[in-house]
């Protein structure tokens, strides 16, 4: 057997099997895969994500064996597990008498960083790769908004749209427009079907006895929140499966996807949204192929698949998710200490175990502690939306989303909860904060219709605390809203108000922040 005398590293969101690096078995290389604690607890993750991701990294350091590359793999149980990507990795090198080490561009800073200082330290070569996934570079965006003080997400969209020509008729948009997100706000009524949600039903006993023998083991077990269906896990693990979902998604959920991407319901989880993220992030699918498949579809309808169906799905891959990860990389690592409003309020307790009387909320939260997702609006405006209103520091707000969703990794979850949802950025992300009171929810949703709580009360017993907590918001944040052209009508509207009223709303929110463990 010929000697090893390169060590490729990939990490558990790197499983991108048509890499270069895979074209062909190189008899010097020897890949590096790695289920650690380091990666299991820096924040309290859900179940189904750490058992996810090790599922998907074992399905593709198998697949890599079966296609002739030579694998090391450390499972979260090993004896040789040091439990430290740097500790393995040297020790790795030190066997095998390694004289290069590589690895593709991680896509968080603290790895990014972490990789980097190792290599600095190495007396071998070293060599960084691009992990050939995504449509831009980590710095096009940077580029693109030289000079400008907002980066609007709009323009980097419109940019990419062009540049990689998706969705254009020549120079011009498809449609006659760049973006029908207007019509991609209708409330689910009921009268089209929703499709039942694949799943796969994954048994990953495997995993289960995995972390069990390593807890046994181990004087802190692996914390982790939520539920799991050991012998029933319904997200995709492998390629094939990835694929199937997306040939899913494009066949029975896109025609309808962005007329009801906005909406929310207690009968259906994921309405028509694709639910792809786990794949996408971790690489099993790419967003080109995502994109090419969801285009040729719609294509090839005979215009039985509305624009607005199709643009409002590219936008989300094309804009919303190669622009966050341009955001990140442009403000890392100052962006994940930015707190504008300078909130410094704690979590609510309910938002680990659903325990609250507001049935959005308790919805979103116990519908998120099940299936470790929730879709965009559920993320935005439920959760993200309280949580402002509420003046929860955004470190216990990163924490929680990075935690709870399975789809959650730094580059992609910061920028929307920091930013997006939390205004904490000042307004690198938003061109406003996105708070709402009962009113919204009720137009999007029917979560109001049996609440404990009144959708029309602003005080008083059973007023809807989202509606108090709106108004005691932009209050108390004048100074820092009241000159965004986007919100002034909000301090016009408020500024009406008899002093009566005004001063019976703000009692009321000081009480629900008073008690907000008890709401």
């Amino acid at each position: 057997m010929q000697r090893k005398t390169i060590l490729r590293l990939i990490l558990g969101d790197q499983l991108n099997i048509n890499h270069s690096w895979f074209k062909a078995p190189n008899p010097q290389v020897l890949y590096l895969m790695m289920e650690m604690r380091q990666e299991t607890e820096y924040v309290a993750h859900h179940i189904q994500k750490i058992a996810g991701f090790f599922a998907a990294m074992r399905c593709f350091a198998a697949e890599l064996e079966n296609q002739g590359h030579d694998v090391k793999y450390f499972k979260i149980d090993d004896s040789g597990n040091t439990q430290s990507l740097v500790q393995n990795i040297e020790r790795i090198i030190s066997i095998n008498n390694i004289e290069q080490f590589q690895y593709q561009e991680p896509d968080e800073y603290r790895l990014d960083t972490q990789l980097s200082t190792f290599c600095k330290n190495l007396n071998i070569k070293s060599l960084c790769v691009d992990s050939e996934h995504f449509y831009s570079t980590r710095t096009e965006l940077g580029g693109f908004f030289k000079g400008k003080k907002q980066f609007l997400m709009e323009s980097f969209y419109r940019h990419m749209r062009v540049k990689h020509h998706i969705l254009m008729d020549g120079p011009k948009p498809e449609g006659g427009e760049w973006n029908f997100d207007k019509l991609n706000r209708e409330k689910y009524n009921g009268q089209i079907p929703v499709p039942e949600a694949i799943s796969f039903k994954n048994n990953l006993i495997h995993i289960k006895e995995s972390i069990e023998n390593h807890n046994s083991k181990s004087l802190e077990p692996i914390q982790s929140i939520g539920e799991i269906a050991w012998e029933d896990f319904n997200w995709p693990i492998d390629r094939k499966q990835a694929l199937l979902h997306l040939d899913y998604f494009v066949k029975y959920c896109l025609p309808h996807f962005g007329t009801y991407e906005d909406a929310m319901s207690t009968k259906y989880w994921s309405l028509f949204h694709s639910r792809l993220s786990f794949a996408l992030n971790i690489k099993l699918l790419t967003p080109k192929e995502v994109i090419d498949s969801a285009v040729g579809v719609w294509h090839n309808s005979g215009g039985k698949i509305e624009i607005r169906q199709i643009e409002g799905f590219v936008r989300q891959i094309v804009g919303w998710r190669e622009y966050m990860r341009g955001i990140y990389w442009n403000q890392m690592p100052e962006y994940e200490h930015l707190n504008f409003f300078n909130h410094q309020s704690a979590l609510p307790q309910w938002f680990w175990n659903g325990n609250t009387k507001m049935n959005c909320l308790k919805h979103t939260i116990t519908g998120s502690l099940h299936h470790a997702y929730a879709h965009h609006i559920q993320r935005l405006m439920i959760a993200g939306n309280f949580v402002l209103l509420a003046g929860v520091h955004p470190d216990e707000v990163d924490r929680w989303y990075l935690g709870i969703y399975i789809d959650a990794i730094q580059w992609v979850e910061i920028t929307n909860t920091r930013g997006m949802s939390q205004y904490a950025d000042g307004g690198i992300v938003g061109t406003k904060p996105y708070v709402s009171s009962a009113n919204y929810i009720d137009k999007m949703s029917d979560y109001c219709a049996k609440c404990y709580y009144a959708k029309n009360l602003k005080y008083g017993e059973r007023a809807c605390p989202f509606n108090s907590l709106y108004w005691h918001f932009y209050h108390r944040n004048e100074e820092k809203l009241a000159k965004n052209p986007r919100i002034g009508m909000m301090y016009v509207t408020w500024k009406k108000m008899p002093d009566k009223e005004k001063n019976s709303i703000l009692a009321q929110a000081e009480k629900y922040l008073s008690i907000i463990d008890e709401l």
